[in-house]
């Protein structure tokens, strides 16, 4: 059997598509996690670290970002 693999990063366009926000928007909830954990301003934020911050739940998620 094929599997689709799935992402483990997140996209502002998925964030978009998710949450219905715009594209700026979206790049600053990407910000926003990132300066929440401490990370630095060009990497990547995960799938769980996106769910953990606004409180969605995963399959929810995944099941939104596959292309």
């Amino acid at each position: 059997m094929n599997q689709v693999p799935k992402r483990v990063c997140i996209y502002p366009k998925d964030i978009q598509r998710i949450t219905g926000k715009s594209y700026r928007q979206s790049i600053r909830i990407l910000n926003e996690i990132r300066k929440s954990l401490r990370k630095p301003k060009n990497s990547l934020v995960s799938v769980e670290e996106f769910c953990e911050h606004t409180g969605l739940k995963y399959e929810h998620v995944v099941d939104s970002i596959i292309d």
